[in-house]
């Protein structure tokens, strides 16, 4: 670095018009010193051209000695034509302004940090350009004062940049999006405060770890979409992905509505992936706000469909047999509905849904045979209460004998049995099982069940049945 620093101080202190090398027989050094000195010069020409900022330089006269690639492409002016000329007067500077553009860059010799100013600077074809500039005094060997060297960017270039970096900064301080950068590995390498809150994990508990030990359920989908955004790039629009996240507070699912944006060095000469930015925000209030009136309108379309069959059953049992088969689209696996006989001593199987009945024995339905229910058997507390009763098989591997106690079907570990009431009397019980495929019944699923129980026992109740 000190030899480096030593060519540019020689350089610019020669002040020969189109020099960029040592004036012959600069510094004291041994004969071999002076011989490697072109050499020398040819590197520091060769890096001041490869960098991304239009660098140029001044000797202690004002004089150009450096012009590299970057400022030709900015203004248009070859080093051939810059260097050697004395200022920016009359070629780079209009003549009103030169003095003012030209005192301020000097002044860099008498200031021991960098200076940056805004001027507006000629292009050769005569247009005007506004540039930043950043400008420091350059030293001779002596310690003393030799020139300055001046880098400039155009000033929207240098704009975007800066928006970019406030960008970057606001995501990651004040976005209401959670925002994680994940490497190439899959790991995450930066996260925001927000992504954090929505994660329910540490700093600590995130950075560099596997995306599995935060995502207990669907990182398979989370990683299936990086993949993607890694080899083919970003998808068009955004996506709902559902997920289970392991919290301080247990497991909580949860669904992210997900942006994905691929990064790459703008610096390689091809593409380089630096890893994914994800974007996402919590939106599963709003899903199972939006699945709940879904739920609802499917329901109510099917009580009417359910109420306009019912009305054309001439039988009542058939009638019961309909409702059943209503009961169990998107709601239930098997649907029973027991008579109420003997003044509510014993319980007769009416119908069951689907197929065979899955009572005491396939041809029970229909029989006038009772169900022998077990004291205490939900079907029993229903009919106590004149309301609905769920339950659950409180183990499930062991929900097959559970359900074979209850006379229910083999694989039934959910149930809801509500009564079936018309004209202020009990006429009869409707069960619904669920298998593992479905959640337990919740007091939403009991209010559909009784409203489908009041068809079926509209029905039971008619004149006649």
């Amino acid at each position: 670095m000190s030899a480096s620093r030593s060519e540019i101080t020689d350089d610019i202190g020669s002040g020969e018009p189109g020099s960029g090398a040592p004036a012959p027989g600069a510094g004291s050094g041994p004969a071999g010193a002076a011989e490697s000195a072109p050499h020398g010069a040819d590197l520091l020409a060769a890096l001041l051209d490869g960098m991304d900022a239009a660098l140029c330089a001044f000797d202690a006269q004002g004089t150009v000695t450096h012009w590299n690639r970057e400022a030709e492409r900015v203004l248009g002016w070859t080093a051939a034509e810059a260097v050697g000329r004395r200022g920016l007067a009359g070629w780079a500077v209009r003549e009103a302004d030169a003095d003012e553009v030209q005192g301020r860059l000097m002044a860099s010799m008498d200031s021991p940090g960098r200076e940056v100013h805004e001027f507006a600077l000629l292009r050769k074809d005569g247009g005007r350009v506004l540039v930043r500039t950043q400008s420091a005094r350059v030293t001779g060997a002596d310690g003393e004062p030799a020139g300055v060297y001046c880098a400039f960017t155009e000033v929207h270039a240098q704009i975007d940049l800066e928006r970019s970096i406030a960008l970057s900064e606001a995501l990651f301080d004040d976005a209401a999006w959670g925002v994680v950068l994940v490497d190439v590995d899959l790991r995450p390498a930066v996260v925001n405060a927000e992504a954090l809150r929505v994660l329910g994990a540490g700093r600590s508990g995130v950075l560099g770890r596997p995306l599995g030990e935060v995502v207990v359920q669907g990182v398979e989908e989370l990683e299936g979409a990086l993949h993607h955004v890694l080899a083919e790039g970003p998808p068009r629009g955004l996506a709902d992905l559902w997920v289970t996240v392991a919290g301080p507070d247990g497991e909580r699912r949860r669904c992210w509505r997900s942006g994905f944006l691929r990064l790459a060095s703008p610096l390689a000469e091809q593409p380089v992936p630096l890893g994914v930015g994800w974007l996402f925000h919590d939106v599963t209030d709003a899903r199972l706000a939006e699945q709940e009136a879904d739920r609802l309108r499917f329901r109510a379309g099917q009580l009417h469909r359910a109420g306009r069959a019912v009305a054309e059953c001439a039988d009542a049992l058939e009638a019961a047999r309909v409702c059943a088969d209503f009961a169990l689209a998107g709601f239930a696996d098997h649907a029973l509905v027991d008579l109420v006989e003997d003044e509510g001593r014993r319980l007769v199987r009416a119908a069951v849904s689907p197929g065979r009945a899955p009572g005491p024995s396939p041809g029970t339905a229909g029989g006038g045979l009772p169900v022998r229910y077990a004291k205490g058997h939900p079907a029993h507390q229903s009919l106590d209460r004149l309301g609905p009763v769920r339950a659950s098989a409180p183990d499930p591997d062991a929900a097959d004998d559970w359900a074979r106690r209850r006379q229910w079907p083999a694989g039934s570990i959910h149930a809801l049995c509500t009564v079936l009431r018309a004209r202020g009397r009990t006429v009869g019980l409707l069960t619904l099982l669920r298998t593992t495929s479905r959640p337990a019944f919740t007091p939403q699923d009991a209010v559909y069940a009784e409203s489908l129980a009041a068809v079926a026992a509209g029905a039971l109740a008619m004149p006649g049945a």
